[in-house]
């Protein structure tokens, strides 16, 4: 008689891919992409001059400011122009904004970098740099109708 022994089966844990390291990334980025970090410095930059710019321009004593312009909103209340006026808290989205746009977006870049590569972060880096002039720009639109 001839005693068989039975098979235990180990279970294997499932292999989990490491972290995104940003610290790692950014020290990557450093030494060997020389023109990604130039434009994630760049959108910082810019990201604080539109912290800057904004900030000046709340205007906490004003009850009522100047806060939106679209055509659309116009053409709906029956106005010749669209400008929409609204309390000066209304403002402090473009700091936040800036905000996000300085550290946030530059973080989103940094993980773009590590799972796709250079190209498609640098595109993430420069699109946030036009939504920063779009920012500005509108931010001066606004400010010719105070």
């Amino acid at each position: 008689m001839v005693k068989r022994k039975k098979k235990v089966e180990v279970e294997e844990k499932p292999v989990r891919e490491p972290k995104l390291n940003l610290k790692m990334t950014w020290r990557e980025v450093l030494k060997k992409q020389h023109n990604l970090m130039v434009a994630m410095i760049v959108l910082m930059v810019m990201s604080g001059v539109l912290l800057v710019f904004s900030l000046t321009l709340l205007r906490p004593q004003s009850s009522v400011v100047v806060v939106g312009y679209t055509d659309v909103y116009g053409e709906i209340t029956g106005l010749s122009g669209g400008y929409r006026r609204d309390n000066w808290m209304s403002m402090l989205a473009f700091p936040i904004l800036a905000v996000i746009f300085g550290v946030v977006h530059n973080v989103i870049a940094l993980r773009v970098y590590r799972k796709y590569g250079k190209n498609m972060a640098m595109a993430v880096v420069v699109g946030s740099m036009v939504l920063v002039l779009g920012a500005v720009v509108m931010l001066i639109r606004l400010l010719g109708e105070w």
